[in-house]
């Protein structure tokens, strides 16, 4: 039998913020523009760096050039689609959006600020047609961890997701800028 002791399980209760957003435009229209914001993350590139032993320097310019508003798309689903088999009629696409970029700078204090990095974000439209963006507020995630260079970066990602609510020409939450 192991004796574990008492500092081996560590339990954080902590409250999130959840921001849904009315975008303000049709879905697909939406959708689009938040796909052209927020693109893909050049997976053959960072294996292309990885591979080299690139350093830092050269990841941050691959980074900077992949996302020019900031975030990359690391994995999207159709969930709306996979729901229609159940005879929903409502969209949904989710998304992993970040920048690994921005996430080392607080991975270095502690690793498993991975479960909130890359953000969770939601395009879906409800029972009305009305088109919807969701995320959980960044600092409200990473506050969590009490390390505080760890929430002055999800202070920094509650702006950066701001100016592209913006950019999306979508209405900013005041908390994301408070």
């Amino acid at each position: 039998m192991t004796t574990r002791s008492p500092d081996t399980i560590r339990t954080v209760p902590h409250e999130v913020r959840r921001l849904t957003i009315a975008v303000g435009a049709p879905f697909e229209e939406f959708r689009t523009r938040y796909e052209e914001a927020v693109p893909p993350v050049d997976a053959d590139r960072r294996g292309a760096l990885e591979a080299a032993g690139a350093d830092w320097q050269a990841v941050l310019d691959a980074a900077a050039e992949n996302a020019p508003h900031g975030f990359m798309i690391y994995w999207s689903s159709d969930v709306g689609s996979l729901m229609r088999l159940a005879g929903s009629t409502r969209r949904c696409v989710e998304y992993l959006m970040g920048n690994h970029t921005i996430a080392e700078r607080m991975y270095r204090h502690d690793p498993a600020v991975m479960l909130y990095a890359p953000l969770r974000t939601a395009i879906y439209d409800d029972a009305e047609g009305t088109a919807w963006f969701a995320i959980d507020q960044p600092s409200t995630r990473f506050a969590s961890f009490g390390v505080s260079a760890i929430t002055a970066v999800g202070v920094e990602l509650d702006r950066k997701v701001a100016a592209l609510l913006e950019l999306l020409d979508a209405p900013v939450p005041p908390t994301l800028t408070g």
